[in-house]
């Protein structure tokens, strides 16, 4: 059974863990997943999956309050009464350096338009997406503050 407080709405409990870190233990009332495929909401009672993730912008609602993330690659488990995400990255819009992003998405899109025999251009392209979340992301928050 989804998790609920006397008085409140149904809720999930999210768990989002990358390579480096704990970054989300939370109750939530809804999560939308990147997934490889494509973009999935998740609410309390959700069918059971298992989804690999694409790179893109998962966020999660408590109350009216909704909160962005940047991840890329890994899984995501879904049961009724819980979400667990397992990235390869993962991060909060205040943790993304946008510079360093721009700098990246630069630097991909050099190699996506020069293409060298040797280079690996699904790499290429994984790296532009990441970068370009990033920016995504953060940007967000800097229109939200």
């Amino acid at each position: 059974m989804a998790g609920e407080t006397a008085g409140s709405a149904p809720t999930l409990h999210l768990r989002i863990v990358s390579a480096e870190r704990s970054l989300v233990d939370a109750q939530v009332h809804e999560v939308q997943i990147p997934g490889a495929e494509g973009y999935f909401g998740v609410l309390p009672g959700h069918t059971p999956l298992l989804a690999t993730l694409g790179a893109g912008e998962l966020w999660y609602r408590v109350g009216q309050v909704t909160t962005y993330l940047a991840v890329a690659l890994g899984f995501a488990e879904v049961l009724p009464d819980r979400v667990t995400i397992l990235a390869q990255i993962a991060e909060r819009p205040e943790e993304i350096d946008t510079a360093r992003a721009e700098a990246a998405k630069k630097r991909a899109e050099e190699r996506m338009n020069k293409p060298a025999i040797d280079m690996d251009s699904e790499r290429a392209r994984i790296a532009m997406m990441k970068s370009l979340i990033r920016l995504q992301v953060a940007a967000r928050a800097r229109t939200r503050g």
